[in-house]
């Protein structure tokens, strides 16, 4: 492991930039933002697409094959392939077909954008 040097920062400073607040506690979402964080949160509200999500992104070599996702399930494979095209369309997952198995892995950049919605919240929002 690596030691990491971090600056100490004196309590309260950085609050005038929102720099201890995630984005949903430091200013209000536009109506764009709101209407495409919406269609994250929608996808990753299912408990079935939740766990999908959660097998896939810590699945060995980061991307994992249909074939093994489906048994976790006490559901239909079409019903698999529908919350994972739930996911693919809100551009969680991507995917690529390889003979007979399709194979899917997180995509980072939207799966981070959903994380950094809440993180890190350490304080409620000061009233201005």
């Amino acid at each position: 492991m690596t030691a990491t040097t971090l600056p100490l920062v004196q309590a309260g400073q950085g609050a005038q930039d929102g720099a201890c607040c995630a984005p949903i506690a430091r200013e209000p979402l536009s109506e764009g933002d709101a209407a495409e964080l919406a269609v994250l949160l929608k996808a990753v509200a299912d408990p079935v697409r939740l766990r999908l999500l959660s097998m896939i992104g810590s699945h060995a070599g980061g991307e994992a094959c249909v074939c093994d996702l489906t048994d976790a399930f006490d559901l239909t494979a079409p019903t698999i392939s529908h919350h994972l095209k739930v996911l693919r369309t809100a551009g969680l997952i991507g995917s690529e077909r390889r003979g007979t198995w399709v194979y899917y892995w997180i995509i980072p950049d939207t799966v981070n954008r959903l994380g950094a919605l809440f993180a890190p919240l350490t304080a409620p929002a000061v009233a201005r």
